[in-house]
């Protein structure tokens, strides 16, 4: 778990640190408007923005009930934002797998994807995909009723 924060803590300190020079050199705005940038940035890297993760094993079991695909994910990746950015509000459809958070997760994805923990990786049906397209993923989606 304290790996999917890093990143987001790193942009804060790193976001805190170039406010207060730039509050020290008598430049307000310009340090307020730092650590905005910085904090969203942060924000935006952070397991916050991602549906709840729940494990592989459960992932799979209610895919199998429901037909819903399994992504699988992990904090920082800017592959794993863009595909969540671009579902928009239909990534509540899908199961999210943080690897960061359940080894079990990553241990789907290496044995999917050569032994590599490459992500996003959707698993359908017992097929997976790696960095899919969105279009494919939307496919994927069941209809909403």
């Amino acid at each position: 778990m304290t790996r999917a924060w890093t990143l987001p803590t790193v942009l804060v300190l790193c976001g805190s640190a170039v406010a207060a020079g730039s509050a020290v050199q008598g430049r307000p705005w310009w340090a307020a408007a730092m650590l905005l940038v910085f904090v969203l940035l942060a924000g935006a890297h952070s397991p916050l923005v991602f549906p709840r993760s729940i494990g592989a094993r459960e992932a799979e079991r209610r895919s199998a009930a429901d037909g819903r695909p399994v992504v699988f994910w992990r904090s920082g990746c800017k592959y794993c934002l863009r595909l969540r950015v671009r579902l928009g509000r239909d990534a509540r459809r899908a199961h999210w797998v943080d690897i960061w958070r359940d080894p079990e997760g990553a241990a789907m994805v290496r044995a999917a994807n050569d032994g590599n923990e490459t992500v996003p990786t959707v698993l359908v049906a017992g097929r997976s995909r790696t960095n899919p397209d969105v279009r494919w993923v939307r496919e994927q989606l069941p209809v909403r009723a």
